[in-house]
């Protein structure tokens, strides 16, 4: 399905009004509220989980390189190269940020970044919809690298913007170092809304950890209203063992021209520049291929209708999905059944060692129960939170493939 900017009508005005009289009297979770359909995207949530991959060479780098010092830096490019894709891609094709569609549960989405026989295969899957968890894992068998996570986002109106707080984290692995990064996800604002026109803006800090001992801490920013520059960023690497001495020192655009600066030697030089990443194409089947509980196939009249800008049938479509997904969640709570997971299963905290020690050399809260670069360690328990992780051999031995 392609993504296409909704025209705009004279009704717009009103039905905005209407939405933001709504966000302000509304206490929940905003998640659960209808926008507009004027601002609704043709894409499912479950479809962002391809940006973490913006380029296949920064995703593999760090595995063609012998210095663990390095592997770090290159580890922390590949991350700050995944931003743009997924916080401002949209708004620059779409002229606004679009609210995406939720995912229903088991919602499953798969691709692949096909170069020859050298494939690197995306799988992501819906596994909670109270709370709306979106599992993902990217890998590639040639170069043994891959990353796995998942994402939970809770929206509360503040002032005249959108502040969201993202839970869960990404675990970057490199097979032939026997080598995991920890990563955090930072929070965010969506500004804009009131003028109809919202994008979305980085705010706080994030973090990589690598179980070698280096660690990446990255601070967003924004335009202020008499100084800076839109999507800022500053990042410094440490050793665990030495916290206060900088390694190197990396500040720019994460959505453009980045530089990092060598601390020890004084050296600076461009770390990357996300406008040139190059364009690598995710291959997805054609609908006619695909399983009803993918997402394309799955929302597709509801895209035609986005498209369209025919507001009368994404409300028809999107009502049929989303009452058929209660009527399955209620015929399983008559039965005492759950969901069955597709490709992930959930692991008590407790039972991760290696994830518990990232957690604590990147002094952030392990499990879920804390937006995930939280050091709050209030109504954190190991012994009950959970982490979902894939299960390779549940993706080999079923019947979707990407």
């Amino acid at each position: 399905m392609a993504e296409e900017e909704v025209p705009k009508n004279a009704s717009h005005a009103s039905s905005l009004t209407s939405f933001m009289k709504s966000l302000a009297s509304f206490n929940g979770d905003l998640a659960s509220i209808t926008a507009p359909p004027f601002i609704v995207s043709s894409q499912s949530l479950v479809e962002f989980s391809q940006y973490w991959l913006a380029s296949r060479e920064l995703f593999l780098a760090a595995a063609k390189e012998q210095d663990p010092e390095q592997r770090m830096v290159k580890v922390l490019r590949w991350f700050i190269g995944t931003l743009r894709g997924q916080y401002c891609s949209r708004n620059e094709k779409l002229g606004s940020e679009k609210k995406p569609l939720n995912p229903f549960l088991g919602e499953v989405f798969t691709g692949k970044w096909a170069n020859g026989d050298d494939e690197i295969t995306l799988v992501s899957e819906q596994v909670s919809h109270h709370p709306p968890v979106t599992a993902y894992s990217l890998w590639n068998d040639a170069e043994k690298v891959s990353v796995q996570g998942y994402n939970c986002i809770k929206a509360s109106l503040s002032t005249t913007m959108i502040s969201v707080k993202q839970y869960g984290h990404a675990l970057y692995e490199l097979k032939a170092f026997e080598e995991t990064y920890l990563v955090t996800l930072p929070g965010l604002h969506i500004e804009g809304i009131i003028w109809g026109a919202p994008y979305v803006e980085l705010d706080g800090k994030s973090y990589i950890q690598s179980s070698t001992g280096y660690k990446a801490s990255i601070e967003y920013s924004g335009k202020g209203y008499f100084s800076g520059k839109k999507n800022s960023f500053k990042a410094k690497i440490v050793k665990n063992d030495e916290p206060k001495k900088a390694l190197y020192s990396i500040s720019g655009q994460w959505s453009g021209e980045s530089k990092i600066k060598n601390e020890t030697s004084g050296s600076e030089e461009q770390f990357l520049d996300a406008t040139k990443l190059g364009a690598d194409e995710l291959q997805v089947k054609p609908e006619s291929e695909q399983h009803e509980m993918e997402s394309r196939k799955a929302w597709s009249k509801v895209a035609d209708a986005v498209l369209e800008a025919d507001y009368d049938k994404i409300h028809q479509e999107k009502s049929k999905i989303e009452n058929q997904q209660r009527e399955l969640r209620k015929q399983e709570e008559e039965k005492g059944e759950t969901w069955k997971r597709r490709w992930f299963t959930e692991v008590l905290v407790k039972d991760e060692p290696l994830y518990m020690d990232l957690c604590d050399k990147a002094g952030v809260v392990a499990g879920p129960s804390h937006s995930s670069s939280s050091s709050s360690t209030n109504g954190a328990d190991p012994a009950k939170d959970k982490n979902w992780r894939f299960v390779r051999q549940q993706y080999d031995a079923g019947d979707i493939k990407a």
